[in-house]
């Protein structure tokens, strides 16, 4: 009998641009370096995925990168032979695997397992529902549901073997760290007294926050990556419209170009503070060690909010009383987009206190295993065990 995992197809539709595929693409080759997998990588937005993955030839249906296969996915997908099928499949992020993909992994790999990789998320309930069973109507294979979280009742956090020992050596490293500005044409980015990653959703108090920077006693490096909040930030500063760095007073802002998940990580690990947005950017963000503050995702009827609330538990559970309340202040004011004013300067102060803390955290989070190393140990438990779903 077979023991092992050896096969896995992931499908991801490109939501919001880059978050799904982020993720999505971070996972696939961690499965295929770490856990030695042939994997099929489905992606329906491939000029997207080139944005943060520049190999990636939008044109080509079929192409291998980084040991990836990775396949156009689109409405009509080509002909598959049973030995095509994958041993795991992974349905990302609220997506839809078609209907006839399912049916012939039913026919020819009824022993396949089927998760349902869910978006990130630290409220309690989670940790009930992961790694259920959700039987299917329409195939004999049962889709089990797969959360991360932070955790280890839930199904961990991406996070490659190495990186967080060589985001820690980077950031102790001031030549490495020279060299990795040098690279993205900001050759001065150390005599900045703050150098600041701003990834960012719109946001309505942008524009006070820039003031703020630029009318400070102190220098700040402000750097966005292209995005929703580059193009407001253009629309408010026409400067900004001709070029790509703007100076005023004692701000100097860059708009970034789309960059590799790897340098984005290193940019977050060189930076004094980040701000990220969504699932992707807070995962890295951690890892990096740096005080953070993230803007979650917008939902309908101020959901997100609760999400956020549910982070803000975990994450703070061990802080002391008043840096507690100040990190929770400048995450619910960001996420209400109301300006920072006087919390900006009680998080300078502060910096010290919030970065050892983080590292704290991430040591918390580092004793934990790794979601892509969960994923294999539960779909591999679930592939050798006798199933029956009637």
């Amino acid at each position: 009998m077979n023991t092992s995992l050896s096969r896995c197809d992931i499908f991801c539709s490109v939501v919001d641009n880059f978050g799904d595929i982020g993720i999505c693409w971070r996972l696939a080759r961690q499965l295929v370096a770490e856990h030695q997998l042939q994997l099929t990588l489905w992606v329906d937005d491939l000029q997207s995925f080139q944005r943060i993955c520049p190999q990636v030839q939008p044109q080509l249906a079929r192409q291998v990168i980084a040991g990836v296969d990775v396949r156009h996915w689109r409405e009509q997908l080509p002909p598959l032979k049973a030995e095509d099928l994958p041993d795991l499949l992974i349905e990302a992020l609220a997506c839809t695997v078609p209907v006839d993909y399912l049916q012939l992994l039913s026919e020819h790999r009824p022993d396949a397992v089927w998760l349902n990789l869910e978006y990130l998320s630290a409220e309690s309930w989670i940790e009930g529902c992961h790694g259920l069973a959700s039987p299917q109507s329409q195939v004999s294979i049962a889709k089990y549901f797969f959360f991360p979280g932070f955790n280890s009742n839930t199904g961990g956090l991406l996070r490659e073997q190495s990186l967080v020992a060589q985001l820690s050596q980077f950031s102790e490293d001031p030549q490495a760290q020279h060299q990795f500005w040098q690279q993205l044409g900001i050759a001065d980015a150390m005599g900045f007294n703050q150098k600041i990653s701003l990834f960012s959703y719109e946001q309505q108090a942008i524009a006070q926050l820039v003031s703020q920077l630029a009318n400070a006693d102190s220098s700040s490096l402000l750097l966005v990556p292209q995005g929703m909040l580059a193009e407001q930030l253009r629309q408010l500063y026409p400067q900004l419209q001709q070029q790509s760095v703007w100076q005023t007073g004692q701000l100097r802002l860059h708009i970034l170009s789309f960059m590799p998940q790897p340098q984005y990580d290193y940019l977050l690990a060189a930076c004094d503070i980040n701000f990220v947005r969504g699932e992707d950017s807070i995962i890295r963000a951690q890892w990096a060690g740096k005080p953070f503050i993230w803007q979650i995702y917008r939902q309908e009827e101020q959901a997100h909010q609760v999400k956020l609330s549910a982070f803000l538990q975990q994450y703070l559970q061990q802080a002391p009383t008043e840096l507690a309340t100040l990190l929770q202040q400048l995450h619910q004011h960001w996420d209400l987009e109301l300006p920072l004013l006087d919390l900006w300067p009680q998080l300078l102060q502060n910096q010290q206190k919030i970065a050892s803390y983080n590292r704290q955290w991430r040591q918390y989070l580092t004793s934990q295993q790794d979601l892509a190393s969960n994923l294999v140990r539960f779909a591999e438990n679930k592939f050798i065990m006798p199933r029956n779903f009637s």
